[in-house]
């Protein structure tokens, strides 16, 4: 590819946040989960006019145990609603969620007792994107800003607590994943916590020698 010409003398200096962030946002699997007008325009930006392999995310996956990205493409019925849930929740970490179009963001015009209104109350959204539908130009342009967020994402435990404190309780969870999610709370929360430094006090490190 010619990259190696890009870098001074060969060498490439950075941390692993970065490199991690990088692979994750140069190479998103999308979950096929289309639900309304708005899957025509998502499999339109796929198409070979829009071309989303260009940014490493041709790959639309069947499984959502082989997608990191969920692009919810239309009204969520009351229906709907536990399903997507599932499907999130097979998803492998780290994944991400788009909310595509303003009936998947906000309801819409479906402001009735069949329609979630809003997807967040069923999963946590990365970004909304408005329009009804919304054109591909405009699907690729939210896809790219979500680029940008992940580039900026925390990694290990950072990332997992900051997930935990987004993910919506919501009687859409499956029984399952509600009762490990309970152990997990319940686990973090026997975790003893570190007891306070008293003032003036020094810590030194274990095994450290005084000169």
């Amino acid at each position: 590819m010619g990259l190696e010409e890009k870098l001074p003398s060969g060498f490439l200096i950075t941390n692993v946040e970065k490199l991690v962030n990088w692979s994750h946002h140069s190479s998103l699997w999308p979950a096929t989960f289309g639900l309304a007008c708005c899957a025509i325009e998502m499999m339109g930006t796929g198409a070979g006019r829009y071309d989303l392999a260009r940014f490493g995310m041709e790959v639309f996956r069947a499984s959502p145990r082989q997608a990191d990205l969920m692009i919810v493409a239309g009204r969520v019925s009351q229906k709907m609603a536990p399903v997507l849930r599932q499907i999130y929740d097979q998803m492998p970490e780290p994944k991400w969620v788009l909310a595509m179009g303003v009936c998947a963001s906000s309801g819409g015009m479906f402001n009735n007792y069949a329609i979630v209104q809003g997807v967040d109350h069923v999963v946590p959204v990365d970004m909304y994107l408005p329009g009804c539908p919304p054109r591909p130009e405009m699907l690729m342009d939210a896809i790219l800003k979500l680029h940008e967020k992940i580039k900026q994402d925390p990694l290990g435990e950072r990332r997992a607590e900051e997930r935990r404190r987004q993910l919506p309780v919501s009687a859409y969870e499956k029984p399952a994943a509600a009762a490990v999610r309970h152990r997990e709370e319940a686990e973090q929360a026997a975790l003893p916590a570190a007891p306070p430094a008293s003032p003036g006090s020094s810590v030194e490190p274990v095994g450290a020698v005084r000169a």
